[in-house]
């Protein structure tokens, strides 16, 4: 039998599912890969809205991606990736015509610093939540980044410690889907 690399097989299924005893912890499964997660610091929704800290249940591709040139080096992923600058920004005041994009600084509406003084966007992937078909206050800025120590629960993003993003990049691809249970 043949050995395919990751960049060779059929975009994967990322299943997240939520930890047995904890609504704000889950467990992420890809191929063969284990790994334990971040969640919403309001748990799993199939009804999100804007700043519940609820992570939404759906099925969301991967659309590209974003990381810190200056804290990350040597990625391998076929996702189309950009680095961050300091301008970059990403719009949540759902009453904006940009609600739920990329904006630059300076911005005076409600937003997210991509460059953030944390690590959580070192990496930070965008899934298609309320992007290609979007709706006011339906949620915004729900990403697949980097995990606080400890696992503590994001704003409603699914979130990994960077050596397991770091083993999960080279099997994603844009379309992968990622399935919050």
């Amino acid at each position: 039998m043949r050995k395919t690399s990751p960049s060779a097989r059929s975009r994967p299924i990322i299943c997240v599912r939520q930890k047995p005893g904890s609504r704000q912890q889950a467990i992420v499964s890809v191929g063969g890969l284990t790994l334990k997660a971040a969640i919403g610091r309001s748990g799993r929704t199939a009804f999100k809205r804007e700043g519940d800290g609820a992570t939404p249940i759906a099925a969301m591709k991967l659309l590209s991606g974003f990381w810190r040139p200056d804290r990350v080096r040597g990625l391998s992923t076929a996702l189309p990736m950009r680095p961050i600058r300091k301008d970059m920004l990403w719009c949540d005041a759902s009453g904006h015509p940009a609600y739920n994009r990329p904006v630059k600084a300076p911005f005076k509406q409600s937003h997210e610093e991509l460059a953030r003084q944390d690590d959580l966007y070192d990496i930070c992937i965008v899934l298609d939540w309320n992007i290609r078909s979007r709706r006011r206050a339906r949620g915004s800025a729900i990403f697949f980044h980097l995990s606080r120590p400890g696992y503590e629960p994001t704003a409603g993003c699914v979130a990994l410690q960077l050596r397991d993003m770091r083993r999960l990049l080279p099997f994603l691809r844009k379309g992968s889907v990622l399935q919050v249970f």
